[in-house]
């Protein structure tokens, strides 16, 4: 949730960052990134690291730096002092989901895993809406140059997590149980038993990342910018994305066991192509881009949660933790050249179709490296039953 609240921070106050440091779109989009391309590097890193030195630890270390360098970047003066510190802020932000990811995926039996661990990513929509609300709270009553700083330093909110995890989380069994730790290497996730896993489920969360970041970072820009909505309406508009999110998330947790990952994948992908397509490609009306928010929230949103599991089951113990890390980063950083791409060719088109020419293309992507993938519904990892 709090992770939620703080990535969707920068999206937001974008329009704002804009006029403040007097920066260009695609240097806008050259920022989310930044962040994204550190953050697939800290996600394979703290996956090698959880491998060996344990899940929890490093869990800790991952929300400590994310939650500080989010806070940083409230007190930057221009855009290479922000281009820096969000890179930093991304090398926690990666690594956090793939720990998690690894965490949840081993303490929670066949049975569940798949609705246990969406229904946590259900959270991320609960921190947009978060922010959605901030930012229409602070924008409303304080002067813009000061509250797109307020919204950042409220990012430090996630760090108090660490006094929880402190107390109450403990390493899972199997991992507990598992020998030495000092035999597996850096590249087992590329051996020969093991690569075409790797790279299919790269693919895939490449798809699915490109696709969420292509839209979510320039949709409020979308909305203010070529839409001329108020703070107001715009807080609106992504008010009913944002149910739609949640709701996407907690449908897709639950098909995912009673389906399996791969049908609950291809559809909510599937739904995500046609939808991008009709909100930002065509020129309709705003009442209908308002209804249409639900799905754009419920099926991108949706795609991420069957991926926790779905890569928990893929990978065996000794790699778990970095081969999910380095998947589904590895999708977020070549994933992040997507909204760099919306940036410089929307200056050659409209800003709703270079969303919709890069978003379709990437779940297109997604669906492909899906299709290749083996279905691992009721797959028992040892020590969770």
């Amino acid at each position: 949730m709090l992770d939620g609240m703080d990535v969707m921070v920068y999206s937001l106050v974008l329009p704002t960052i804009l006029v403040a440091f007097h920066i260009s779109k695609g240097q806008a989009g050259l920022l989310s990134t930044a962040t994204l391309l550190l953050s697939s590097l800290g996600g394979w890193v703290a996956g090698i690291m959880a491998d060996r030195f344990g899940r929890v630890q490093v869990l800790k270390l991952t929300i400590f730096w994310f939650a500080f360098f989010t806070f940083l970047s409230g007190f930057t003066q221009n855009f290479s002092q922000l281009l820096v510190v969000r890179g930093l802020q991304g090398l926690g932000f990666g690594g956090e989901w793939a720990v998690g990811a690894a965490l949840m995926g081993e303490t929670i039996g066949a049975r569940f895993r798949g609705r246990a661990v969406g229904t946590v990513q259900a959270g991320w929509a609960i921190g947009w809406g978060i922010s959605v609300l901030l930012f229409t709270i602070l924008f409303s009553r304080l002067p813009q140059q000061l509250a797109w700083r307020v919204m950042f330093w409220i990012g430090i909110l996630p760090a108090l997590l660490i006094v929880y995890i402190r107390g109450k989380v403990q390493e899972p069994e199997i991992y507990r149980a598992f020998g030495d730790r000092s035999k597996g290497k850096l590249t087992d996730i590329f051996s020969s038993g093991q690569l075409g896993t790797t790279l299919l489920a790269a693919l895939m969360a490449l798809g699915a990342q490109g696709g969420y970041h292509a839209v979510s970072t320039w949709l409020p820009l979308y909305l203010s910018g070529t839409r001329k909505l108020s703070v107001l309406h715009t807080g609106g508009y992504l008010s009913v994305m944002i149910v739609g999110a949640f709701l996407g998330y907690l449908t897709a947790a639950h098909l995912a066991d009673a389906i399996g990952r791969k049908p609950t994948l291809i559809l909510f992908a599937a739904g995500s192509f046609l939808t991008v397509i009709g909100y930002a490609g065509f020129p309709i009306s705003n009442h209908l881009m308002l209804v249409l928010g639900f799905p754009l929230g419920f099926f991108p949103s949706g795609s991420f949660s069957p991926m926790g599991a779905y890569f928990s089951e893929l990978f065996p113990t000794s790699m778990r933790a970095s081969g999910a890390g380095f998947v589904y980063n590895f999708g977020r950083g070549v994933g992040a050249l997507f909204p760099t791409l919306v940036g410089y060719l929307s200056g050659r088109t409209s800003l709703g179709i270079a969303i919709s020419v890069f978003a379709s293309g990437a779940y297109l992507i997604m669906i492909l490296g899906v299709l290749l993938l083996p279905e691992t519904r009721g797959r028992d990892l040892p020590g969770t039953e």
